[in-house]
Formats: C-alpha cells, sequence, structure tokens
C-alpha cells in the first residue's frame, strides 16, 4: 500500500501519485474560462453601457480578445483589445503534463504486466531513470515559465489596467469602474501542482536509480576494497601472532645456558680440586 508519498514501497504507488497530479495541473490550467466585467457611465447617460463583459480563456492569447465600449461621443463605440501573450509557456506546461500523464501510466503497465521484460538486460531501469530526470527537469522549467506567464495575464487582465486602454475613460466626466475581477484560484492552484509534480518526480529520481546496473555496481565496486582491507588487515593479525609466538619461544631459550654447557661447567672445578 501507499502509505508515504515521498518514500513509496513499491513503484507502482509513487506512479500513481504522478498520475493524479498530473490531472490536476492540467486540469486546473487548461480547463480554465474567466473574465471580468466593467462599466463606463457617460456624461450623456444615454450613451453609457454599465456591463461590458471581457471573456478569456486558455491557452491565454490575450491580444487576440477584443472587445467594444462606449465612447461617450455618440453612438461612435472603440474597439479594445487586451495586451500580452502567453499562450507558450500555458501550453508548454500543459503538454509537460499530459506527456507525464501519459508515461505515468504506461509505467504502471509495465511494471504490473511486464516486470520480466522490464529488469531484462538492466535496460528497462535505465530508460526509466532517464526519462524520470527528464521530466523532473521539464517540470521545473514549465512550472516557473507558467509562473511568469499567470503573473503577466492577472497584470492584462486587471480592470484597472484594462479600464485605461479606453479613451472614454480618460474624460474626468465619465465615470469607469470594475464591476467584478477575474477569478484566478484555479490558475494559482495549477501552478502549485506543477511544482509538486517537480518535487514528485525529483524524489522519484533516488528509487529509480537504486534499480540501474549503475547502482548495483558502484555497490560493489565500493565493498570490494573493504573486503580487500579487511583480509589484509586479518593476515596481518595472524602473522604478528605467530611472530610473538615464536619469537617469545626463542627468548625463552636463550635466557640461560643448555644443561650440556652446564654440566662441562661444574665439572672444570671438582677436576681442578682432585690436581691440588
Amino acid at each position: 500500500m501507499c502509505m508515504v508519498i515521498f518514500a513509496p514501497q513499491d513503484k507502482e504507488c509513487i506512479r500513481h501519485f504522478h498520475s493524479l497530479f498530473a490531472i490536476f495541473a492540467f486540469a486546473t490550467c487548461g480547463g480554465y474560462s474567466g473574465g471580468l466585467r466593467l462599466s463606463v457611465d457617460c456624461a450623456n447617460k444615454t450613451e453609457s453601457d454599465l456591463s461590458i463583459d471581457v471573456a478569456f480563456a486558455y491557452p491565454f492569447r490575450l491580444h487576440q480578445v477584443t472587445f467594444e465600449v462606449p465612447t461617450c461621443e455618440g453612438k461612435e463605440r472603440q474597439k479594445v483589445s487586451l495586451i500580452g501573450d502567453s499562450s507558450s509557456s500555458a501550453e508548454f506546461f500543459v503538454t509537460v503534463a499530459v506527456f507525464a500523464f501519459l508515461y505515468s501510466l504506461a509505467a504502471t503497465v509495465v511494471y504490473i504486466f511486464f516486470q520480466n521484460k522490464y529488469r531484462e538486460n538492466n535496460r528497462g531501469p535505465l530508460i526509466d531513470f532517464i526519462v524520470t530526470v527528464v521530466f523532473s527537469f521539464l517540470w521545473l522549467v514549465g512550472s516557473s515559465a507558467w509562473a511568469k506567464g499567470l503573473s503577466d495575464v492577472k497584470v492584462a487582465t486587471d480592470p484597472k489596467e484594462v479600464l485605461l486602454l479606453m479613451s472614454a475613460c480618460k474624460q474626468p466626466s465619465n465615470k469607469c469602474t470594475a464591476v467584478h475581477s477575474p477569478v484566478m484560484s484555479s490558475l494559482n492552484t495549477s501552478v502549485v501542482f506543477g511544482f509538486l509534480n517537480f518535487i514528485l518526480w525529483a524524489g522519484n529520481i533516488w528509487f529509480v536509480f537504486k534499480e540501474t546496473g549503475w547502482h548495483s555496481s558502484s555497490q560493489r565496486y565500493l565493498s570490494d576494497p573493504m573486503e580487500k582491507h579487511s583480509s589484509s588487515y586479518s593476515q596481518g593479525g595472524y602473522n604478528q601472532d605467530s611472530y610473538g609466538s615464536s619469537s617469545g619461544y626463542n627468548q625463552q631459550a636463550s635466557l640461560g645456558p643448555s644443561s650440556a654447557e652446564f654440566g662441562q661447567q661444574s665439572a672444570a672445578p671438582a677436576s681442578f680440586t682432585n690436581q691440588m
């Protein structure tokens, strides 16, 4: 079971989280549509327009969003368009999310039904490791770019900024107000999910790396010198013990004369006394 998000026991668990968070990311961004409402109250009330709706949606090509407002100079109306284009960052973010979802789904199927093929010749773990690193980088870049793009969208759709684009609002006799501002909560959530996806994919790099041949070879490389060092140490200790026992024996043997020498030395004074 997937009890902990950042330290799952099975690869399938963390891939499930990848799929789920990727869905949240592209759904909250790609499915967004919002708008704002403005009011222009002209000095001549018959020329006023108190409900001007400006709608925009993904992929946020705001320069293509146009709307008409009164000029407060007769029946003539002004055609106004928003400023900015954040489509590149938004589309890149959604594309990364969609492909991350598809890969996570495919990887889960491989883990469950094709485990033997996955581990054959170590190609499966290596490919999985490389793709995980690439998606981690893409999530970081895509989330950062979309965060900047969202900031530009908020500025371009700020009612105060939009009112400055109208010629009628530059005349002090006319009254221009914002009825309501666009709701950006889902877009803010998409940025949060983008960085959460980056954390999930980056955290999974270690778990995928442990199954590659690179990790096992590095473990063998580290364990071989330790084994050699321990074996040489044990051999050195054995030689020292044997050397110590032999040297101690020799020292004991050289502490005094042998029994034969001792007998010759004691016999010499006895023969001297017989001569006397």
